[in-house]
């Protein structure tokens, strides 16, 4: 099926895939291959994977946005979205270190608590991958 993941920034991937794995919001993780039924759902901030025929997988770090799927054909719309070469680790860490360090402070910080669950995806993606 054609698989295409774009951010406002650039298209992170174009091209054919066996199955596609995101997590929508409320519904958990979705799986979509061939022939899937027509859906439309927001995406949590969650890895999504494209997983080919000869069994290998790329890895990609979304941010929020839609998954639309119709005739073979799956486009994810990401807020903001990278692939998992793109990741920097150490920064991804310290991110995640400011943000707890920002939660113990003060454990109702929503911005906090958002920038801790995107840099948790950045690692759980740069590591998966």
């Amino acid at each position: 099926m054609d698989v295409q993941l774009v951010s406002p920034e650039q298209v992170l991937y174009e091209g054919v895939g066996r199955m596609v794995v995101v997590r929508t919001l409320g519904g958990g993780d979705i799986a979509f291959e061939d022939n899937h039924a027509p859906f439309l759902g927001a995406l949590a901030d969650w890895p999504a994977r494209v997983k080919f025929e000869d069994g290998t997988q790329a890895w990609f770090a979304v941010h929020g946005g839609f998954v639309e799927v119709s005739h073979n054909h799956v486009i994810i719309l990401s807020d903001v979205a990278e692939p998992a070469a793109d990741i920097d680790v150490e920064r991804a860490g310290a991110a995640k270190a400011r943000a707890e360090d920002a939660l113990r402070a003060d454990a109702d910080d929503e911005r906090a608590a958002a920038a801790l669950r995107r840099a948790e995806v950045r690692l759980e993606v740069a590591i998966s991958a």
